[in-house]
This record gives C-alpha cells, sequence and structure tokens, in this order.
C-alpha cells in the first residue's frame, strides 16, 4: 500500500468513523499495515474494493473502527505535562486533605497497557504522598482493547517503554525480570483496568484527575469531542 493511498483512504474513512485526520497523520503506518492485513485477508484487490467492501457491509466498520486504534504509549510520555501534573496534584492533595478525604481518585481514559496511569501513581507514591500522610491514591485505566488491557494488568515492559522515566522512580517502581522490568505488586495493586469505550461507557466517579488528551483529543472529531466533556 503506498502513502498516498493511505492518505486518501482515511481522510475519505475518519469522518465517517467520528475521527480526525491530523490524529492520525503521524500514526498512520501502524493503520495502514493493519488494513493492508485485513484486506489481504478479504481477498480483495486494493483500497478501492475496501471502500467498496465497506459500503456494502456495514458492519465492516466496526471492524475498521478496531484497527484505527493506536497503542503507542510510553512512561512519563510528554514530560512538560506530567512535570505540571506533579504540582497540580500537590494542590489537589492538600485541598482533599482539608475535605476530609481519604482517596485521590484518578481516570486514565484510552490507557492502552497503562504506562499513563501507571505513570501518575509513581510521581504520587514517590514524590509526594509523604507530604499528605493518611491520603491515599486510587486509579481506573480503561481501554477498548482486551490485549492492551492484558498487557497493563501484566505490568511488564521493555526497555522502550521505560525510556523517559526519571531513573528514581524507575528504581523504586519496578522489579528486573529477564529483559523486562515489571511494576512492583505494591503499585500494580492501585490501578484497576476496565475494558471500555468511552464512546459507550465510562467507570464511576467522581474524579479529581481524568487523562484523557492522548484519546479524545487527538483522534476524534471536534462535535464527539464536547459530546464525550459533557
Amino acid at each position: 500500500m503506498k502513502d498516498s493511498e493511505c492518505i486518501e483512504f482515511l481522510r475519505w474513512a475518519l469522518p465517517k468513523l467520528r475521527m480526525r485526520w491530523p490524529g492520525f497523520r503521524k500514526v498512520r503506518r501502524q493503520v495502514a499495515r493493519r488494513i493492508d492485513r485485513r484486506v489481504r485477508e478479504l481477498g480483495l484487490a486494493g483500497l478501492e474494493d475496501y471502500r467498496s467492501y465497506l459500503r456494502d457491509n456495514r458492519g465492516e466498520w466496526g471492524r475498521l473502527d478496531a484497527m484505527c486504534r493506536i497503542s503507542i504509549s510510553r512512561f512519563y510520555r510528554d514530560r512538560g505535562v506530567f512535570d505540571k501534573l506533579e504540582e497540580l496534584l500537590a494542590g489537589i492533595a492538600k485541598e482533599s486533605l482539608e475535605r476530609g478525604e481519604e482517596v485521590i481518585n484518578c481516570w486514565s481514559a484510552g490507557c492502552a497497557s497503562g504506562e499513563e496511569g501507571y505513570t501518575l501513581l509513581l510521581i504520587w507514591e514517590m514524590r509526594l504522598k509523604s507530604r499528605f500522610p493518611g491520603l491515599k491514591m486510587r486509579i481506573s485505566a480503561t481501554d477498548s482493547d482486551p490485549n492492551m488491557l492484558r498487557r497493563g494488568e501484566a505490568g511488564c515492559y521493555g526497555p522502550g517503554s521505560i525510556k523517559d522515566l526519571p531513573g528514581e522512580l524507575v528504581e523504586a517502581g519496578f522489579d528486573r525480570l529477564g529483559g523486562q522490568l515489571c511494576i512492583k505488586d505494591r503499585f500494580k495493586r492501585k490501578v484497576t483496568f476496565l475494558n471500555q469505550d468511552i464512546r459507550e461507557a465510562m467507570p464511576d466517579g467522581p474524579f479529581r484527575i481524568i487523562l484523557c488528551r492522548n484519546l479524545i483529543f487527538t483522534y476524534y472529531d471536534e462535535p464527539l469531542q464536547l459530546k464525550l466533556l459533557k
């Protein structure tokens, strides 16, 4: 599949799925590989035939939607975001103690294999928790891909997933098993993984922090963004 063909196809298909092309610009090759496999699996000649197949088989749109799930993630992705979250979390913790709360509930939406939620938890546990005795953090991590969720529940990652995480958090948060680093059980127990598509279901709140930028504000079109925010 030529890159130009992939771009043309995604520009046509994504709006029908309530998704936006700019969010897929840098990750389109991941989606293109999946679509290419599906075209060959169906015995079709190419993307024009696949367009016709989609027109004639409404159920195939669900399959295409699943192929557009982006699983790229890593710990401490976007350092500036997590540096700011650390500042905000300290303020939230202070408010929670003043209100007599015992738990800070957080939600990682579109969590992939858990890197985002675990990063927030490690920042809390290793950098902030000692300043707020008696206060705990619980994280709900949701995703529509069961394979990603199983990886998150296992909590084991290769070096590429950990490369941006500050060294002291790596040492405090992981055990080394062979060529992988695995989240220590005492941290793993504080993250609950749920198989949910945010367009259809959401975990029970309320939540003090909701992490959703890498899903809602990257891939979905603006009307769907607004609907989900409400």
